[in-house]
């Protein structure tokens, strides 16, 4: 029997007892589809990272008192106890170590008001006290006016750059250069705006602002601990670059030796693989479901077979006493529980592919097709399928014709 033939009855079965097939098939559909979705927001992360790490460059990396992902407990006491990161920590790095071209203290101060005359912003703006090096550490580029200067940050002056959500809310029919606005009651004459950046976890990026360092540790204090960004010379020297930090970090702020690091250091490539670290468990977990959830779906795929030849026994023995061969009918019933395993398959992924999709529409998780994954559910649903399948088949084509015919 050809195999088109074969596609045909299966889809013929399938159609005419819809409520058991659905139900046979609804362990496999949960099983693909919270794979694929799962993944699918797992990719969208990474592609996220990828693509801010494409924009930092391979060049940055970053020093600051706590790790970039914390898991909480016991670990979070530990971080904080940790003396803060300063300054002078950051002059001293930029003075001895030579495969280092940038370095950047910085400081942020979360949900920020800006006013300007009659207006305000939302309370969602960012404030950075930086230097110079501020700006290519963290690739903001200046679209109108000018970045901060040595001079800016030596001399304690008002000023400030303003990113493109600040410059819309605030000025959308002119040019705020010159203009003074006013955060926390303090008035700071805009300098310069920073080049729209988009967002990144669907958080803006362009709601950050940045004044002197020196400005801000004056009115906010320099008790927190700050950031480093550092620039190595080249790519090549980012991990020398790195060696050179750890080294003069752990002189100045007395680690003893054999004491592990007292501060961290990570770029976005570290980022990245943390974040692999964390979602491993996550992977093998969905895998430990979707392989429970694909077994249930499987001996249920098995008990409808065999139900289906009950049911079709006579069916059997007309085909078999007409001629039809033993892997005629073997074939019949493996295309026809393969089918039936891909369908749910074919459902599954759509629905995965969709959850992914919602999630990432509604709520600020970005998400991304996982081709690769969407290739090996669907094999290994027809993996499902015939394995399953095999035992049934094999019993309806092992069937003695006379027996069939005459069975009732």
């Amino acid at each position: 029997m050809q195999v088109q033939e074969n596609l045909y009855i299966a889809f013929d079965i399938v159609r005419t007892h819809k409520m058991r097939s659905f139900l046979t098939l609804l362990g496999i559909v949960i099983g693909v589809s919270a794979i694929i979705g799962m993944q699918s927001l797992i990719q969208g992360f990474q592609k996220d990272i990828e693509r801010q790490m494409q924009r930092l460059g391979t060049s940055v990396f970053q020093v600051q008192k706590y790790p970039a992902i914390q898991m909480g407990g016991r670990d979070r006491e530990r971080y904080r106890n940790r003396k803060n990161i300063t300054v002078e920590e950051a002059e001293a790095i930029e003075e001895h170590c030579r495969a280092v071209d940038l370095v950047g203290p910085e400081v942020w101060r979360f949900g920020v008001i800006v006013k300007y005359k009659d207006k305000k912003t939302s309370p969602t703006m960012v404030l950075s006290g930086g230097v110079p090096a501020w700006f290519p550490n963290n690739s903001y580029y200046v679209e109108e006016g000018r970045a901060l200067t040595d001079a800016d940050v030596e001399h304690n002056r008002h000023f400030i750059v303003i990113g493109m959500e600040i410059v819309e809310e605030l000025f959308p029919y002119q040019s705020p250069l010159g203009e003074e606005v006013i955060i926390d009651g303090r008035r700071y004459q805009v300098v310069g705006t920073i080049e729209e950046q988009g967002s990144s976890f669907g958080e803006s990026k362009d709601n950050r602002m940045v004044i002197p360092i020196t400005v801000f540790q004056k009115y906010y204090g320099k008790e927190r601990s700050i950031n480093i960004t550092i620039r190595a010379k080249s790519p090549e020297l980012i991990e020398v670059a790195k060696e050179q930090v750890i080294g003069v970090l752990r002189t100045v702020r007395k680690v003893p030796p054999g004491e592990p690091n007292d501060f961290e250091i990570w770029s976005t490539e570290t980022l990245l693989e943390s974040f692999n670290n964390m979602t491993r468990a996550v992977r093998i977990g969905a895998i430990v479901v979707v392989s429970f959830a694909l077994l249930v779906a499987g001996i249920g795929i098995m008990n409808i077979m065999l139900v289906s030849i009950s049911e079709r026994t006579r069916e059997i023995g007309i085909r078999a006493a007409m001629g039809a061969k033993r892997r005629d009918i073997l074939s019949q019933f493996l295309v026809e529980a393969i089918l039936l395993s891909e369908i749910g398959g074919v459902i599954g992924i759509l629905i995965g592919v969709g959850i992914g999709q919602f999630v990432a529409l509604v709520s600020p998780v970005p998400s991304a097709i996982p081709v690769g994954t969407i290739f090996l559910g669907f094999g290994f649903c027809s993996l499902v399928g015939l394995i399953f399948g095999v035992y049934p088949a094999t019993k309806a084509s092992k069937m003695n014709p006379i027996e069939a015919l005459r069975y009732e």
